[in-house]
């Protein structure tokens, strides 16, 4: 472990190759940054509790227990960004780690240098003050606060991940209207990122899993063919 850097923080580096592990700190250490280096899944979470981080950089292949299962553990009380790293390029993988809450996704080998600029970048868009439209937003026994970053259906708390609160706080707020799966992918990744589409269906499916009473036929999040989703109406049959 380095020692604590006032001005950049605690990057937490969960990956089982101590070499890549090793390179990746060094490159982070150049820039400022404290590291945390944790060689094993079953691990990672504990450390991540301890060490509050700032960034985590996740290996998705790990003993014990692996980067998704970590991803999601992660993501239950926490919006730290992550970055998951994989030996793997298949569409479905990214689409999972993004699905889970992952910021961005890294395919092996990669160059360490353009890796420590994409923490730089999602911590820059992260600390980002966001304009908010309102503090709290409400609609059908839906209701978002936006600053204390909480969400409840019909008075039961509602635990989200951020992709998925970005995009039901842009439902939200203009019901009935269409949004595009473009505008948003722009909610969800507002720096740019190139993410395919279909990120969003897995994002809303498992939106809907959370807020419906039945997700096989919405109440609340409408399916509009061939662009994208709207918030039901509240004069829809």
């Amino acid at each position: 472990m380095t020692s604590p850097s006032e001005q950049q923080g605690t990057v937490l580096i969960v990956e089982d190759d101590r070499n890549t592990a090793a390179l990746v700190a060094a490159y982070l250490g150049k820039e400022g940054f404290a590291t945390v280096q944790v060689h094993d899944g079953a691990e990672a979470v504990a450390a991540a509790r301890a060490a509050e981080p700032v960034f985590v950089i996740l290996d998705v292949m790990l003993p014990n227990l692996d980067g998704w299962e970590i991803c999601r553990q992660l993501r239950e009380d926490s919006d730290v960004p992550i970055l998951m790293l994989t030996a793997r390029e298949e569409e479905g993988d990214r689409v999972s780690g993004l699905a889970m809450g992952a910021d961005d996704y890294v395919v092996k080998p990669f160059s360490p240098r353009e890796l420590v600029e994409r923490v730089k970048a999602i911590l820059r868009r992260s600390q980002r003050p966001a304009p908010r439209p309102a503090r709290v937003l409400s609609w059908i026994g839906l209701e978002l606060d936006a600053e204390k970053r909480k969400v409840a259906c019909n008075g039961r708390p509602i635990t989200l991940t951020s992709s998925e609160f970005k995009i039901l706080q842009a439902l939200l707020t203009a019901p009935g209207r269409a949004f595009s799966r473009e505008e948003l992918l722009q909610h969800c990744y507002p720096g740019g990122e190139v993410v395919i589409d279909r990120v969003i269906d897995v994002h809303v499916g498992k939106l809907r899993q959370k807020i419906e009473d039945d997700p096989a036929h919405p109440r609340y999040i409408q399916t509009v063919r061939g662009h994208g989703y709207r918030l039901r109406d509240e004069n829809d049959q």
